[in-house]
């Protein structure tokens, strides 16, 4: 027996162990499943995962090329590659290359979905790079000219990359027509979504600083790590139009020499320059106003005194002609004033166009308040009205579109705040503040918008904030900053200012309220007031006052926010939301203080007091006569009255 024992122990110690190898290359095959469906259907087409549990864990990414626009075809790209690599290495790692995907997965050992060790690197590692070159070298005259712009090209397309939220992608092309045999390079960038603009450009820029004499002098190229890449070529090689379109520097013409006899013959110059000058403005007054009479309809372009952007009187027709009969699919948004529809001029020009629901009696006047106001107001922070359309029944204004729709589309959801990350927040929070500072005392007027919530913030495409929606907006002297309605009390619940839900008093320290708790929900993910409980509270400000006093106030954060080297600043904005949302006016800092508070990281900021709302219920964020939308240019106005 003792025989048959070890014969068998030895037999053991001899047979192979598959089993660990066949757990992980089943993870793998999950893996490929997952992210295939993940990916195809995120709207920046990534999609990272985990699967399994050490030591046989799997850590999977994988990135669909930012022109690749379909989802079903980024899925299938995705699935292809997971395919070829099984079969070709039996689960064993393998480098990706950078085609239409990117796929990359590790196990235990080599956590590529880890943060960067260093602070500097980005997401760059210290991984050699990916790396293809064309087998071709620039063998022309010109090669040392063809170099420099070529990094001319890629420096400005990694950092066009690493500014546009959400995708991380930027393309270029730099024209070099004056070198004959090579008339274009193409360039393209990118970055996994989830980087922030500092990381990314840390890593795109890491991988430039390794492209040696050697690799600039070929055709074309491409090198990348796990978060991002770049790549160029003499052909077009990705679909949709360059963003970046780089001109070379012109030659400079050598100055000619005049002779004796051209020195002489000078005094032709005005004696024919000036006649044939004259005609040719003559010619062209007359051409533009031959054009200005065929202009359709009653269209025409008015300069505002003063400014210099035109400001459109549109002709129904031609707005009827842009949103497609204002079409159901055309519809961005809907609230108390009417409904507001993408539409798009025949030059290509989109448009955000606001039509006042003709049963709308109230809303006339703020449709001729609101277009009294903006058309008077210019800043970078405030959406842009175009111009409108007064027609017998119909009332429309025209605004800028804005394709990321509205602020609260993105903090208030789970899955969309993790496009936002803690710079951009913080940028957007200073954009507000700015807007705001221009409309109480840098704009020619005083201006109070009184209905500032997240859903009258719209994002342009570089998801910069726009304030929008001054139909509630009220207009002062510069000796007044105060007033008192004797109407209805107007706005949104949550947001309004206490003595002016209780009095009818506002002034610009009720904007100041209601940037308060915009913050607080810019830092927390939720809303003031809702149907959810905040601990003890009902609403967010008792909350975060609670948080504060028991110097917990990290706690008050959503999850997606990761303290580390930004705690300072994000205490700094806490302490900022709570003096804006205190009981008194008093006590509250106006915007000029604000924005100084938010530029600076030295200046003392003084310790808040109780906020206003802190032990009643406020009630819904929106009232009963608002339709909830969080669309594009969602220009709503909210009516209520206080309980």
């Amino acid at each position: 027996m003792a025989a048959i024992g070890i014969i068998i122990i030895l037999l053991l110690l001899l047979t192979p162990f598959p089993v660990a190898a066949d757990v992980f290359c089943d993870n793998v095959k999950a893996v490929s499943a997952t992210l295939s469906k993940n990916a195809s259907s995120s709207p920046v087409h990534f999609a990272t995962t985990t699967y399994g549990q050490a030591p046989d864990v799997v850590y999977a990414l994988a990135l669909c090329r930012g022109d690749v626009l379909d989802g079903p075809a980024c899925g299938q790209c995705i699935t292809n590659w997971f395919e070829g690599a099984l079969n070709l290495t039996q689960c064993a790692k393998v480098d990706s290359s950078y085609g239409d995907c990117i796929t990359i997965y590790g196990g235990a050992d080599d956590n590529i979905l880890a943060a960067p060790s260093n602070a500097t690197g980005g997401y760059g590692d210290d991984t050699p790079p990916f790396e293809q070159w064309n087998i071709k070298n620039v063998t022309s005259g010109n090669a040392s000219l063809i170099v420099s712009l070529t990094r001319e090209l890629l420096v400005a397309t990694v950092e066009r990359a690493a500014s546009i939220i959400p995708t991380r992608y930027a393309t270029g092309i730099m024209h070099m027509e004056q070198v004959t045999i090579y008339p274009k390079v193409y360039s393209q960038a990118q970055c996994t979504p989830d980087l922030s603009a500092d990381d990314c450009s840390a890593c795109l820029h890491r991988l430039l600083g390794m492209v040696n004499s050697t690799m600039a002098l070929r055709m074309g190229g491409q090198m990348g790590v796990t978060r991002c890449y770049f790549r160029y070529e003499a052909y077009q090689f990705y679909d949709a139009e360059p963003l970046l379109s780089l001109p070379p520097p012109p030659a400079p013409a050598p100055a000619p020499t005049l002779t004796k006899r051209m020195r002489s013959m000078l005094w032709v110059i005005p004696v024919v320059a000036v006649p044939l000058t004259a005609a040719a403005i003559l010619l062209s007054i007359c051409y533009s106003r031959r054009l200005k009479r065929k202009r359709k309809g009653s269209r025409y372009w008015r300069k505002r005194q003063g400014e210099n952007d035109e400001f459109c009187l549109f002709d129904f027709e031609e707005l009827l002609e842009a949103t497609s009969n204002f079409s159901e699919e055309s519809i961005l948004g809907q609230g108390g004033f009417g409904t507001v529809y993408k539409g798009q001029l025949p030059e290509g020009l989109e448009i955000a166009v606001k039509r006042l629901a003709s049963h709308s009696g109230q809303g006339f006047t703020e449709f001729q308040n609101e277009l009294q106001l903006i058309a008077k107001l210019q800043h970078t922070n405030l959406v842009r009205l175009l111009g409108c359309c007064s027609q017998e029944e119909e009332k429309i204004l025209v605004y800028e579109y804005l394709p990321n729709k509205s602020l609260d589309f993105f903090i208030f959801d789970e899955n969309k705040r993790a496009l936002l990350d803690w710079s951009k927040l913080v940028a957007i929070i200073e954009g507000v503040a700015h807007g705001l500072l221009y409309l109480h005392k840098h704009s020619r007027l005083l201006v109070i918008h009184r209905d500032l919530k997240p859903s009258n913030i719209l994002l342009d495409g570089e998801m910069n904030p726009k304030i929008s929606d001054f139909g509630l907006a009220k207009i002062f002297s510069s000796n007044d900053t105060e007033g008192n309605t004797t109407r209805r009390v107007v706005g949104t619940y949550g947001y309004m200012a206490p003595e002016y839900a209780s009095k009818g008093i506002f002034s610009i320290k009720s904007d100041v309220f209601s940037f308060g708790v915009i913050i607080l929900e810019i830092l927390s993910g939720k809303r003031n007031s809702g149907h959810q409980q905040f601990g003890d509270f009902i609403n967010l400000l008792g909350h975060a006052w609670q948080l504060w006093e028991e110097g917990k106030w990290i706690d008050l954060l959503d999850a997606s926010l990761v303290p580390d080297s930004h705690s300072a600043k994000m205490m700094r904005c806490i302490n900022i939301a709570l003096l804006c949302v205190q009981e008194n006016t008093v006590d509250r800092p106006t915007m000029g203080d604000i924005v100084s508070m938010l530029s600076s990281e030295t200046m003392i900021l003084d310790e808040p007091k109780q906020p206003a709302y802190i032990n009643v219920r406020v009630g819904n964020e929106e009232s009963s006569t608002t339709l909830e939308s969080y669309s594009i240019n969602d220009v709503t106005i909210s009516v209520t009255i206080p309980r």
